[in-house]
């Protein structure tokens, strides 16, 4: 069994669709732009929040400028309405209770910025003593640039041969392949198993019980 399972957060332990839908309308609004039904987002989210707001607004509007007009009106109201319907996912929390009571290293990888990553992990998965949150960071390049699992595998103090990636989209995917660590796809979040197929991580999952099968000893 693998020492560490590093995990993506959005739509892998979370479904945070609800709330990341609802702030970017708010957000959109705010700004005289028209929303979107919440079940698109899934397809809008996985690549940082700036390519969120572009994805979201309308086409002729997508400027820099634009986008950090959303942003500013975003970042404080999701950061106070973050958790008012994310829920981790049906049987996760159990699973990394149990992975952490067999000494099994856990960490997030997350595309969502570092201030959002570590308030909804703390709220949602107090019981999960984490060896590393990691959330999209200044100066350091978002998924599927592969810095990230490396900055985790330094604090963490594991080769990357003993590490399991968890995600549900091709930028997880392409993630792991990049940083050279088995990889495992989830179906449970906001992509679909189509998306993770041609990308040929080591392992596909449709539920948590399957995950469990594959990370508990």
């Amino acid at each position: 069994m693998k020492k560490l399972v590093i995990f993506d957060l959005d739509g892998t332990l979370i479904n945070t669709i609800a709330d990341l839908g609802a702030c970017t309308n708010y957000a959109l609004q705010k700004l005289g732009y028209p929303t979107h039904d919440i079940e698109s987002y899934k397809f809008r989210v996985g690549n940082g929040i700036n390519n969120l707001f572009r994805r979201a607004l309308p086409e002729g509007e997508k400027t820099d400028e634009n986008v950090l007009r959303v942003r500013r009106e975003f970042i404080p109201y999701y950061n106070a309405h973050n958790t008012d319907l994310s829920r981790p996912y049906s049987g996760m929390v159990p699973l990394l209770e149990d992975l952490q009571a067999q000494g099994t290293f856990i960490a997030v990888a997350s595309n969502k910025y570092q201030e959002a990553t570590t308030k909804i992990i703390g709220e949602l998965y107090p019981s999960i003593r984490f060896s590393a949150v990691l959330g999209q960071r200044e100066g350091i390049n978002i998924k599927p640039d592969p810095q990230i699992v490396f900055d985790i595998l330094k604090i963490v103090g594991v080769d990357k041969t003993e590490v399991l990636y968890v995600g549900d989209s091709g930028v997880d995917m392409q993630t792991g392949y990049n940083a050279g660590v088995e990889t495992c796809g989830v179906t449970w979040g906001f992509r679909p198993r189509s998306e993770l197929e041609p990308l040929h991580p080591q392992h596909i999952v449709d539920s948590v019980e399957e995950l469990r099968k594959l990370t508990m000893k």
